[in-house]
């Protein structure tokens, strides 16, 4: 299991080759581009933060219908949790005074997510193997 708290974040933007650019002239990093995996949207573009230091976690820039980039004034950022079944942890949530916006689903090769949403608001995802 990874020993991080976090294994995975998104960065939603709304225009990918200007966000790719913007984080490469800042951190120097390269991007590894790629479709959605499993169920994701046709419209889902990819692009994976690629870094010899990566220490374990690592994430991706996203361009997507329905999710929200940044305006400055608010985080759009998510951020998942490595779980040995993400359903264990998604059935938690409800009685925690949390929500779910996407029950478990498959991300192929990849293995399997769930989105929830905390009692603050904030999406956040839940990610295993199994």
């Amino acid at each position: 299991m990874n020993e991080n708290v976090i294994c995975w974040f998104e960065i939603y933007v709304k225009d990918m080759d200007r966000a790719k650019k913007f984080y490469h002239e800042v951190l120097g990093t390269e991007f590894r581009d790629t479709c959605g995996p499993g169920d994701a949207p046709a419209d889902m573009k990819m692009s994976f933060f690629s870094s010899p230091e990566n220490q374990g976690v690592s994430g991706a820039l996203i361009e997507m219908g329905g999710t929200k980039e940044g305006d400055g004034a608010c985080v759009n950022t998510m951020v998942y949790f490595p779980c040995k079944d993400c359903s264990i942890q998604e059935n938690r949530v409800i009685a925690a005074g949390g929500r779910i916006n996407q029950s478990k689903f498959s991300i192929g090769e990849f293995g399997f997510c769930a989105i929830c949403v905390d009692t603050e608001g904030n999406p956040f995802g839940l990610f295993s193997m199994e």
